[in-house]
């Protein structure tokens, strides 16, 4: 048979507008998804937003549309709505077993529903089923979020894409929790519900895109607004995206604001604006929140005091190492409590400074390849996401990781020229024209700063203090234990070589007030134990969020509930100044409207218990369903769900489709991700996809020593060495930490005789008198500092009467008020006492020269390596 070749007029085959190979063109249309509107309405330091998404069943059978995408990781989604054949169904907030038990039955029905969860908290997952051929959904979400703030700037960002993640673990078996195109494993048993597929690289766009801002500064001075990433058009208070941009990376808008402050105060009734998800479960009834009791209404207070600039004469310049501890021993709440310590460490952080974090067990891992880095916005973003992909795993090598953190800080192991270093090169990325530290010179002088967080279970700590101990000169060391039965001695000794903190944590109850402590010695704030006082108003317990300290620069934002008989009152922030003396300001309430004030509280206050659950505290699964429903706000405990009572069809939708998303803008994906056309396959074997270093088991291929995978295109950064065998042991000048503290098991602290301690006290007199001839507030800081230590001593003894007072005094030597000269005074004359000798004669370093070679370790903890299966969110 001959068929001949008839050539195609050029009218006849013009291609498809930005297409790529392997792109696909109907006269339906090939996914579901058809559109994205996005309103947001920025009021002040606070963004209200309504998500319009429209989907389309381009097939001749019913269909049902699964799509995965972002909010912002504080949102709070308030309401959700389905609109489809001219009716509209509001959804209803429940218990997220119910709320898929009424989805999925209602499709079995043949009724149209929807239903949106949460799956991280930036990462969200919206069904609807039995939409009839041809039909158009409209799914409307409604949420509040608050607006980051750096340098004088607020930040509005919002995600548009959610970018391919890492997936460690060993896969499971039976059905999978979601469509996506990793399989599910015991260390991400959702991993198939956060993995959409990528679509093609060039593939035309596949969704029309609109997004509209509109900006009221609610009293705040607005100086400037800029925008990043994308063209925009502006049309008086209204910024909005120009036709043609996809969903490929976030939308930013940075808001510049002077100094000032407001305290709203937002009673329930003005909050409750009707919207369906601030019901009760059953959407019969007006949220909990409303009703009145003796003291009168209730209501959510936002205080926010945006504080002057940094000036520029007193910013201090600081190279950071942040070590974290993931090794077996740090199974359960200590790992969370270290994730968010390590992460406020980060955000303590500004643009002048450099830091690196590095993450280790029997091995070492960087969030960024290279050196140390600028603490950019971009920098500092990363670096979050890697601590909390983090889990524990493995043994504690702890000198390897010391010893890099100390090369770091030496300026020996700087990123090649030229190279792009962390995971995301076109993701984050920032303005052109925002200064960097490119234009430091070596010779301006930079704090050396190195912070531990661990549980301190080594046993080769005289080996750690000896190789290190003589490299500490000129480099602050701070060590925050986490631990029921932390190794006391080990990190005081570590703090005391380098004239740091140590910082106990044995709950997470603890860590905000120990993680205060930290932030002063790494940041410069400006006003320090700031607390509030409430006059015509009366602020309910446990609901007011963290004050900490005011920094320059940085708005200090605390919001709760109060009660009140109206909505008025006022709040006065107390504080001492950065030299110690007492600081207050009186800020007086203005009513306020709308519920976004009480629906971000809510999603905080809930995240809080989120977080405590995640810990092993599953008694608070009742308690945070209930807080969802209460203030109508979405969690990972609930769902929202819209049920049509109309039968389109019989029984459930014939066709399923997962709407694939954008690959991220300046990502080059590997061959071998699952890049998805319209018509391939839904499900897929998920390649393994890595941007910031592997997090395989212990025993792997990948159980050793590895810097992180710099982004495409990039110079790869030399791995880590691995640690060779043990050197023979030197003994350790001076004494033992070792003997005289065993470590008694979980939940007992190590204890010894007071003999044990002698040395410790010894140490910390000679260092006493070598800090006597620095300036008055230096030595103030000091005494602070060495109440930390102290309180270490005080525990590994059990308890000390005259240790205890001295520790406790010594907490307020910053304060103006107290006199230095008798304070120190009195803190030589019990140390001598305490050691029976002066400080003269007591010299008991043990550090010796450290070798800047790595030795190992033998492991000091459990492995991480027997896990079992854990328990996905409500799975059902």
């Amino acid at each position: 048979m001959t068929v001949p070749i008839t050539p195609l007029r050029p009218e006849e085959c013009r291609p498809v507008p930005d297409a790529g190979l392997g792109a696909l063109e109907t006269e339906k249309g090939n996914l579901p998804l058809e559109s994205v509107d996005v309103a947001a309405h920025v009021t002040g330091l606070v963004a209200g937003v309504e998500v319009v998404q429209t989907f389309r069943n381009a097939f001749d059978v019913s269909l049902e549309a699964t799509y995965v995408f972002p909010l912002p990781p504080r949102a709070a989604v308030t309401a959700f709505r389905m609109e489809a054949d001219d009716r509209v169904v509001d959804g209803v907030l429940k218990e997220r077993g119910q709320a898929r038990a009424d989805y999925d039955r209602a499709l079995a029905e043949g009724r149209r529903a929807a239903i949106a969860e949460e799956d991280r908290p930036d990462v969200f997952t919206i069904r609807v089923g039995n939409i009839v051929p041809g039909e158009r959904v409209v799914i409307r979400l409604t949420l509040s979020q608050p607006l980051p703030y750096e340098d004088g700037a607020a930040e509005f960002r919002f995600p548009l894409v959610v970018a391919p993640r890492y997936i460690p673990g060993a896969p499971l078996p039976g059905p999978a929790a979601g469509g996506g195109v990793a399989p599910d494993t015991d260390a991400v048993p959702d991993a198939s519900r956060i993995t959409p597929p990528v679509l093609l690289p060039g593939f035309p766009y596949p969704v029309r895109l609109s997004l509209a801002t509109t900006i009221d500064p609610a009293g705040l001075g607005l100086r400037e607004v800029r925008s990043s990433l994308h063209e925009v058009d502006r049309e008086g208070d209204t910024i909005r995206l120009r036709p043609g941009e996809r969903l490929d990376r976030d939308f930013i808008l940075r808001l510049a604001f002077d100094a000032s402050s407001s305290l709203a105060l937002v009673p329930d009734d003005a909050a409750d604006t009707g919207s369906p998800g601030a019901g009760t479960a059953d959407g019969s009834g007006p949220a909990e929140g409303r009703a009145k009791d003796a003291t009168g209404s209730q209501g959510t207070f936002v205080l926010t005091l945006l504080p002057p600039q940094e000036d520029a004469t007193r910013t201090a310049s600081r190279d950071v190492v942040l070590l974290l501890d993931r090794s077996g021993s740090m199974t359960g709440w200590k790992m969370v409590a270290a994730r968010r310590a390590a992460a406020r460490i980060v955000d303590t952080l500004t643009r002048h400074d450099r830091f690196a974090v590095l993450s280790f067990d029997s091995v070492v891992e960087r969030a960024f390849s290279g050196g140390l880095v600028d603490a950019s916005d971009r920098n500092r973003y990363r670096a979050v996401e890697h601590l909390s992909r983090l889990d524990a795993r493995g043994g504690t090598e702890m000198l390897a990781p010391l010893q890099e953190a100390l090369r770091l800080l030496d300026g020996q192991d700087a990123p090649a020229p030229g190279a792009a270093t962390g995971t995301d090169p076109g993701r984050f990325r920032e303005d052109d024209d925002r200064p960097g530290e490119s234009g430091l010179s070596r010779e301006q002088a930079r704090d050396r700063v190195l912070v531990l967080v661990t549980d301190g279970q080594v046993g080769n700590e005289d080996e750690i203090l000896e190789r290190v101990g003589a490299r500490l000169q000129g480099i602050r060391v701070h060590t925050v234990g986490i631990d029921r039965a932390v190794n006391a001695g080990f990190l005081g000794r570590l703090a005391l070589l380098g004239s740091g903190r140590c910082e106990l944590v044995e709950s997470e109850d603890r860590l905000d007030a120990a993680m205060e402590h930290i932030h002063r010695r790494i940041g410069s704030p400006l006003v320090t134990d700031v607390a509030l006082k409430a006059e015509g108003m009366d602020l309910v317990a446990d609901t007011v969020t963290h004050a900490g300290s005011l920094y320059p620069g940085v708005p200090l934002v605390v919001s709760g509930r109060y009660r009140g008989q109206r909505p008025a009152g006022a709040l006065t922030v107390q504080g001492r100044t950065d030299d110690g003396r007492p600081w207050e300001e009186r800020i007086e309430g203005r009513p306020a409207h709308g519920p976004a004030a009480r629906a971000v509280w809510a999603r905080a206050h809930l995240r809080g218990l989120e977080d405590r659950y995640a810990t092993g505290d599953h008694s608070l699964e009742q308690r945070i369903v209930d807080t969802s429903l209460r203030f109508g706000v979405l969690c990972r405990f609930t769902a929202f769900v819209a049920v049509d009572t109309r039968v389109t069809g019989e029984g459930g939708p014939e066709h399923r489709v997962i709407q694939p998303v954008e690959p991220p803008s300046g990502w080059e994906m590997p061959t071998a991700m699952p890049l998805m056309a319209a018509g391939a396959p839904m499900m897929a074997t998920m390649a393994t996809f890595t941007t910031t270093g592997p997090q395989a088991p212990p025993g792997s291929a990948a159980d050793r020593p590895v810097a992180a995978a710099p982004p495409p295109g990039a110079a790869p950064a030399p791995p880590l060495a691995a640690a060779p065998a043990p050197a023979p042991r030197r003994a350790a000048r001076g004494f033992s930490i070792g003997r005289f503290l065993p470590h008694t098991g979980e939940g007992t602290a190590p204890v010894t005789d007071f003999d044990g301690i002698r040395p410790l006290l010894a140490e910390e007199l000679t260092k006493l008198g070598q800090a006597e001839s620095l300036p008055e507030r230096e030595r103030r800081r000091y005494l602070a500092d060495l109440a930390s230590r102290l309180r270490v001593v005080d525990q590994m003894v059990g308890g000390h009467p005259d240790l205890t007072v001295l520790a406790a005094d010594l907490e307020r030597a910053e304060w103006a008020e107290v006199s230095l000269d008798e304070l120190w005074q009195r803190t030589t004359d019990l140390l001598t006492a305490l050691t029976g000798g002066s400080a003269s004669a007591r010299s008991t370093s043990p550090a010796s020269p450290g070798s800047a070679s790595p030795g190992s370790t033998s492991p000091g903890s459990a492995s991480g390596a027997e896990k079992g299966r854990r328990p996905f969110w409500k799975r059902s």
